[in-house]
């Protein structure tokens, strides 16, 4: 039997298994696993793999390495040709694949003249350790050999964050019983190959070429080789040298069958122990770059000359200091769940470490911690882990853009292989820059990658306030991966002029080649917007810098007027009878997938299943459209939200690790917490506990950077909005409380969440503006400020004067006939060519229906007579009543009649103050007209709002005086009317338009009368 999948010839039952430690034991800065089945030891490399963004290393064995032990670096990878039975033009060429380099962990014992083979001794006790404050990988093995003779092996190991080649190893083997010669063989291995695929796509492919050793020697000071790839023309030096008491004695050193090697003999006795440290640099070229060979050995053996100076104890001080920084700023801690205070600062170190430090890299899919998906590069690098670090480790999420901008160029000769004439386009999967998918309906056709990258620069720019990189560096990729949004959208007769985007494939990949993919045409839309504001803002702040760019781009402002036109008129749709955004304009015509197509088990539908039967059902990988309004979904109140989210979470299989973190975020916001607890345990431990089944090809990085964002974004509500970070936190019934950290500029904010509300303290900086619930807050240095939070405690809204009655406003309030008004409205829209997009939609919001058409007809390419605009209103009435016709209970939001009787039965009045004609027949249809004591509409007053005519109304029919009511509100021309009237005002909803509210709500739902009638 293969010594390396051998079982353990003697092993206690309890130590059968990789089991983590006993829930009771967490220790939250630690993972501990002790399991000796060799079955999971390809995990538990992946686990407790150490990386710097520039190399990595599994955390294996050093005296007895599995097959599935590896050291990569991220700039090590080998160029393959794809090939094709049928090419066509525009396909990809070649796959790049980040292949092993030559492994130095190994360090093989003998006892004596016999090699120590673990696998023909008992186990007594064998744990491995991952120290996260120390970022070091320790473990600990009691062995006894088949003569009986007992030894302990204490192993560690850091990669060192401060140097980016080094890797730094202290391995010491103790005498239980044994007394004798002890030799040490410490070696440089190449016997490595990259792995095959198999069946499995997402692990690798067959690589032609790789590495070959070109030159290696050894002497009892230094030993080395160098490598070099076929075909990407990557040269990498690999070194070696140690430092050792008298106890061990150089022995010999040379060539090895797979390397080279250095050999050190001791003897040991009971109770004395032996310790080699261990030093290793690694230092690389570029593809086919002219740096000599002496030069790289000259890089590696400085590296060592540092290292060995320092020492092993003096490098651990280094890591140590060089992770500081990432805790502090993260600041957590969970009152109540080690385990998932461990999990969480686990996922987030592995996110920290395997991040590019020099911008000549991004974040790999599996990081550095394994072979899958080949090391490449994909979208989720700007989704999901530049989000989770750019409030915590900002200078990693500027490396990442970095490198976007040092393949700008690559992206520019993409799209032209993709026949666009101008502009950029981003490759789908690469590592060099270029495009390696050979599948390209489920790769080059996911344009969506630019708008990923825009959406990040806008972030990372609002969250650093570096608007030198903007103005150097983003505002280039920006207007380049603009540019191909005309290129691949029209403005579609058909549709009215609305801007369409055909033969383009979501993130939901069991969709492909689709029209109207509603994540790509709402994230295209914004970043068209931001181009836009960047151009405008470059033009008046960095006028010379923007004229230069402008000229070397040959962008003109009739370019820029054009990527408003089609944000402006983008196709983003509504279902009228499901009340969701269609995730295409295809999806929901198709059948759900029959239960039985879908197996049970951790292997995917992709595995299973031919892509074309899973094009064919209503069956999503992954989140689409959720991810959509998750990113850019300001301009969607919570109960579309929640529509979408009871949708198509009944479609959506999770076979993507991406999946969970986004249904948790939106579980969050939609108030469906046991929801957003089940989503947020599933990303929180994919790897951890396997739950894919492929944690043995290395870590999901986009996974561990989500649970960071269901934890920030989903219970804490953190968004960005207007430039500033807005949170809404909720407390998980799970935890007694829970605090995180949030760096927004010069500031950093410490965020502490238990029952009683929300503790926000400014731990650093001179102020912060940030919104909190939709309300606008400032901290300077110093304070903090304590505040209810959307949790299940109710909070006491003190007034400044008792209330008599309570106005409701009827659309969005009471019933979502925003959708209908909305179909309503782009009907008309459609019939007069008048472009119309969610901005113009929000614009309406409150108001009646004249104010609404003069909205609409702003743009309209001629002007329009009263007798016209009389009939143009009428029609759009029209059409609005017949959708109202079909209204009926059911259609009132969740809550709202709840919050209308309780209003009543704490004996006070009700009015109703709404800006349609129609709202004494939406009363009736929703079975509620008996709930008020007087009904103010658009009928009765010659003013709409923002003047305060109808609320005022509304007071006088109830005989009270304004100030003693209370006015519920969904749109910012309320809010307003109700403060010119001089009511309190309570804004339903969470965009930022609602911020002047007295008091700001997420739903109908969450209004409590009791919380403004409390003594």
């Amino acid at each position: 039997m293969d010594k390396h999948v051998a079982a353990p010839a003697r092993m206690p039952a309890a130590e059968a298994g990789c089991a983590p430690e006993p829930a009771a034991a967490v220790d939250p800065w630690s993972i501990v696993r002790r399991g000796t089945a060799p079955a999971g030891f390809a995990q538990d490399e992946s686990l407790f793999a150490l990386a710097n963004g520039a190399l990595g290393v599994r955390g294996g064995l050093e005296e007895d390495p599995s097959p599935s032990q590896g050291s990569f670096l991220a700039a090590a990878w080998e160029r393959t040709p794809i090939e094709y039975h049928e090419r066509f033009p525009g396909f990809a060429s070649h796959t790049d694949t980040r292949i092993p380099v030559a492994d130095a962990t190994r360090i093989e014992l003998r006892l004596g003249d016999a090699p120590l083979r673990l696998a023909e001794g008992e186990w007594l006790d064998f744990e491995r350790r991952l120290d996260l404050r120390e970022g070091c990988y320790r473990r600990r093995l009691r062995w006894r050999s088949p003569d009986g003779a007992t030894l302990e092996i204490r192993a560690e190991r850091i990669v060192s964050l401060d140097d980016p080649g080094l890797l730094a190893i202290r391995y010491e083997v103790h005498s239980v019983d044994y007394a004798g010669p002890v030799t040490l063989e410490s070696s440089i291995d190449t016997a490595r190959d990259a792995a095959e695929q198999g069946a499995d796509p997402r692990i690798g492919v067959r690589v032609d070429g790789g590495f070959s050793t070109q030159d290696a020697a050894a002497d009892e000071r230094l030993a080395w080789l160098r490598q070099q790839t076929a075909r990407s023309g990557i040269r990498v030096v690999c070194a070696q040298r140690h430092r050792h008491a008298p106890s061990l004695a150089p022995r010999y050193a040379g060539r090895s069958t797979h390397g080279v090697l250095q050999a050190y003999d001791g003897t040991l006795a009971p109770g004395r122990s032996l310790v080699l440290e261990k030093f290793v640099a690694y230092a690389w070229s570029r593809p086919h770059g002219e740096e000599p060979d002496a030069a790289l050995l000259d890089r590696a053996a400085r590296s060592l000359g540092r290292a060995a100076a320092a020492g092993y104890d003096a490098l651990l001080d280094g890591q140590r200091r060089a992770l500081a920084p990432l805790w502090e700023h993260a600041d957590l801690a969970i009152d109540g769940d080690p385990a998932a205070e461990q999990a969480l600062r686990f996922n987030l170190f592995h996110v920290f470490q395997s991040c590019s430090r020099d911008g000549h890299g991004s974040a790999a899919a599996k990081g550095l911690t394994g072979e899958g998906y080949e090391g490449h590069y994909f979208w989720d690098a700007e989704v999901f882990m530049l989000p989770a670090l750019v409030n915590v480790a900002p200078a990693l999420a500027r490396n990442m853009l970095e490198y976007r901008y040092r393949t700008l160029d690559r992206a520019r000769a993409h799209a032209r292989e993709m026949n666009h004439g101008r502009g950029a386009l981003y490759a789908w999967r690469t590592i060099g820059g270029d495009e390696c998918s050979a599948y390209f309906p489920s790769g080059s056709a996911q344009y969506h990658i630019n708008a990923a990258v825009a959406w990040a620069i806008r972030l990372y720019v609002d969250a650093s306030g570096d608007h030198a990189f903007l103005r150097d560096r983003g505002a280039e990729m920006l207007f380049e991966t603009a540019r191909i949004w005309l290129d691949v959208g029209h403005f579609s007769p058909r549709r009215g002029g609305a801007f369409c985007i055909h033969a383009v494939t979501g993130p939901d990949e069991y969709s492909a080649l689709v029209d109207n993919n509603h994540y790509t045409n709402r994230m295209a839309q914004r970043h068209l917007r931001d181009a836009a504001a960047v151009a405008d803002w470059m033009a008046q702040a960095e006028p010379a810098a923007y004229a230069a760019l402008a000229a070397r781009l040959d962008l003109h402002p009739r370019e820029i007027d054009d990527w408003r036109r089609a944000a402006d008129a983008m196709h983003l749709p509504v279902d009228g009878a499901l009340g969701i955004f269609p995730q295409d304009d295809g999806f929901l015509d198709k059948p759900r997938l029959p239960a039985h197509a879908g197996g049970e088990g951790k292997r995917p539908l992709l595995l299973r299943l031919h892509p074309l039967t899973l094009y064919r059902y209503q069956v999503c990988k992954q989140a689409d459209t959720l991810l959509a309004l998750m990113l850019a979904g300001e301009s969607v109140d919570r109960a579309g939200k929640r529509r979408n989210f009871d949708y198509y979470e009944g479609v959506t299989v999770h076979d993507s690790t991406l999946s969970a973190s986004t249904f948790s975020v939106m579980a969050a916001e939609v108030g469906l917490d046991d929801k957003a607890w089940r989503y947020f345990l599933d990303t929180l431990r994919v790897d951890l506990d396997d739950l894919h089944g492929n944690a043995a090809h290395g870590v999901h990085m986009a996974a561990m950077a989500g649970s960071w964002l269901a934890l920030t974004w989903g219970f804490g509500g953190l968004r960005v909005v207007g430039g500033l970070p807005s949170l809404d936190p909720r407390l998980p019934a799970a935890w007694r409380g829970y605090r995180f950290g949030l760096r927004w500029r010069d500031a950093r904010l410490r965020v502490q969440v238990d029952a009683r509300g929300v503790r926000y303290e400014l731990a650093a900086g001179d102020g912060l503006a940030f919104l909190h619930g939709g309300r606008p807050q400032r901290l300077r240095a110093g304070q903090a400020l304590e505040l209810p939070h959307g949790g299940r405690e109710a909070a006491v809204y003190r007034l400044p004067r008792p209330i008599r009655a309570v106005i409701f406003d009827l659309d969005g309030v009471i019933a979502d006939t925003a959708v209908v008004h909305h179909a309503a409205w782009r009907r008309l829209a459609v019939q007069l060519g008048v472009p119309f997009d969610e901005a113009v939609g929000e614009r309406m919001k409150g108001v009646d229906r004249r104010g609404s058409l003069e909205i609409l007809l702003e743009r309209a390419p001629r002007a329009y007579s009263e007798a016209e605009k009389e009939e143009l209103a009428a029609r759009k009435n029209d059409y609005y009543r017949e959708q109202i016709q079909r209204f009926g209970p059911g259609d009132l939001l969740p809550g709202a009649r709840e919050a209308i009787e309780a209003v009543r039965r704490a004996g006070l009045k009700t009015g109703l103050a709404s800006a349609s004609r129609n709202a004494p027949l939406l009363l009736e249809r929703l079975g509620i007209a008996g709930l008020f004591d007087h009904v103010v509409d658009a009928n009765r007053i010659a003013r709409s709002k923002p003047d305060p005519e109808i609320f005022l109304a509304a007071a006088s029919g109830l005989g009270v005086a304004p100030e003693e009511c209370l006015g519920v509100e969904d749109a910012a021309a309320g809010i307003a009317a109700l403060r010119a009237a001089g009511m309190t005002a309570v804004g339903v909803g969470r965009a930022p338009a609602l911020a002047d509210a007295d008091v700001l709500l997420p739903s109908v739902a969450a209004f409590d009368i009791g919380s403004f009638i409390a003594v």
